[in-house]
This record gives structure tokens, C-alpha cells and sequence, in this order.
């Protein structure tokens, strides 16, 4: 199986997990943080919904400028969430059939002010900041829902409130 496979198909199985907890946000409470140095419930959950997409386009380009990179958009709606997840859900697909061919051995750089300051390899840049910062920011996600008392989906297994098993 190619690289190329083997990553969509991870990226088809945790993207399931994500569209449940994305599906739980409740449209009247975008605004609300947990605290208040945390993004808003909608900033995360919209974030979470691109994450897939918008960082595989980074891997794309080869670079980002550290501002694009911590910047996040501020949704008007759950509509809009919901929407930007099944757009970037397509072109996640599509940008990963480019590992095998066009990835191989290409670097991504993050960049401030056109200086370089950190280079990772396309392959480890896709584990760590499209896979491994879904999953984190996901976790985020689902304890802000468990805060606003809102029952939890089994992700990778049964939850206090959904138990696939039983």
C-alpha cells in the first residue's frame, strides 16, 4: 500500500470522530471560551474543521509565514463550520494522493519576515501538524462540549456517554 494510501485512509477513519463532535457545537454558543486566554468554542471547532486541508495546503506550498499559521478565523456560524469541514474534507483527499509523487523529499519551511525558522521533511510535517494536531485540537474540542455538559461520541473508544461496546 502506498504512503499516499495509507494516509488517507487514516485521515478518512479520524475524520469521522471529527464531523460527530463538529456535528455537537452548539450554533448559540460560538462565542463562549473556557477561559480567557483560550479561542472561542467556534474559533476551535472551525480550526479543527480545517485543519485537515488548510495544512495539507501549507505542505503544498512548501512554506508558511508564522502569522498565517496562529491566525484563526473567527465563524459566524455553525453552518459555516460545518461547511468549511465538508469543503476541506475534499481537498484533504486530494492533496494527499500528492505524497508518493509530487512529496517525496520535499521540506516545508515556517517562516517570520522571509527568514526560515524551522524546516521539517513534507512526510513528518503531515504527521505531526495535519494528524497530530487534529487529534490535539479535537481533544480541546471535546472537553469544551464536556463543559458545556454535552454528551460525548466514543472516539477511539467508549466515552462516558456513548459506549459502542455495551
Amino acid at each position: 500500500m502506498t504512503s499516499s494510501k495509507i494516509l488517507t485512509t487514516e485521515l478518512e477513519h479520524e475524520l469521522v470522530s471529527t464531523e460527530k463532535l463538529l456535528d455537537l457545537v452548539p450554533a448559540d454558543n460560538l462565542g463562549w471560551k473556557p477561559h480567557y486566554k483560550s479561542m472561542t468554542l467556534g474559533q476551535l471547532a472551525h480550526h479543527v474543521a480545517v485543519i485537515p486541508a488548510r495544512y495539507l495546503n501549507f505542505a503544498a506550498e512548501g512554506y508558511t509565514e508564522l502569522e498565517t499559521l496562529v491566525t484563526h478565523h473567527v465563524p459566524k456560524t455553525k453552518k459555516e463550520i460545518l461547511d468549511s469541514f465538508n469543503a476541506g474534507t475534499a481537498t484533504a483527499k486530494a492533496l494527499l494522493k500528492n505524497v508518493d509523487e509530487q512529496w517525496q523529499g520535499k521540506s516545508w519551511s515556517l517562516t517570520q519576515n522571509g527568514s526560515t525558522i524551522l524546516t521539517l521533511p513534507i512526510s513528518l510535517f503531515i504527521r505531526l501538524l495535519v494528524f497530530n494536531h487534529l487529534c490535539h485540537h479535537r481533544g480541546q474540542l471535546s472537553v469544551y462540549l464536556r463543559t458545556l455538559n454535552i454528551p460525548l461520541p466514543s472516539i477511539y473508544g467508549p466515552s462516558a456517554d456513548d459506549d459502542p461496546f455495551a
